[in-house]
């Protein structure tokens, strides 16, 4: 059936309104509470949420160079920086990159926290130690390479030696001891004496050195004072435990 739009309208249904609180809820301040209307103070509310985001916004805030002394700090410790540079307890990955005090003074005076100057030393010894060692290694093999071009007379001179050097090692020496004596000056120069010298033929069928003698000689040529400092008494006695390995 249509709807006769001459009828007037049926009346709106009243809005039901909304009662009024009887009494202040337990997790409302005091403060927020009209007890007359039995209502929220919106506007108080809103007062007081817009003084404490100030209040968290300022307190998070670097505080410019030109603020005083006092506010600098206070920020600081917020953060969780310490009062010194000395309360930084840093715990090294590695022997070689440990706590440095001006490092850490630095560091304090760039307001860094504990948790990111530990950060720092870690980055440092993941990163930049492989690459600093890798280096040192490179610096090594260069100077022990300058040496044999002194020993043997110039570079053209030294790279035919090595050619014999290597093809008369690989015919009478096993290859472990040919790859542990070329990685040095000295290891090289007594190679070249017992290719000289026509020392019996230690074959690569023949029964190679005790693992454990090998094992103990190579542990000795990982230590740094074999590949950085190159103390000569701890040098000569690895190369002197290979020339008794080979028989030399």
């Amino acid at each position: 059936m249509s709807e006769n739009l001459l009828e007037a309208e049926p009346a709106a249904s009243a809005v039901p309104e909304v009662p009024v609180q009887a009494g202040r809820p337990e997790d409302v301040p005091e403060k927020f509470w009209d007890a007359e209307r039995g209502a929220l103070r919106v506007d108080t509310l809103l007062k007081s949420y817009r003084e404490l985001e100030r209040k968290l916004s300022a307190r998070f805030t670097p505080p410019g160079e030109d603020a005083p002394e006092e506010e600098r700090i206070r920020f600081r410790r917020a953060i969780g920086v310490p009062d010194t540079a000395e309360e930084y307890a840093v715990q090294p990955k590695h022997d070689l990159i440990g706590p440095d005090p001006e490092v850490n003074a630095a560091l304090h005076r760039a307001g860094f926290t504990p948790a990111q100057v530990q950060l720092v030393y870690d980055l440092a010894a993941e990163r930049l130690l492989p690459i600093v060692a890798e280096a040192a290694s490179q610096f090594e093999a260069e100077r022990q390479r300058d040496r044999l071009r002194a020993e043997f007379g110039g570079e053209e001179r030294f790279r035919l030696v090595a050619k014999q050097i290597d093809a008369w090692g690989r015919t009478n020496l096993p290859e472990e001891v040919l790859a542990a004596l070329s990685t040095t000056a000295d290891g090289v120069i007594a190679l070249h004496r017992m290719m000289e010298k026509g020392e019996p033929a230690l074959t690569r069928q023949a029964a190679a050195p005790e693992a454990m003698d090998e094992a103990a000689l190579r542990k000795m040529m990982r230590d740094p004072r074999y590949w950085r400092s190159r103390e000569p008494d701890f040098v000569k006695r690895v190369t002197e435990g290979f020339r008794r390995l080979t028989g030399g």
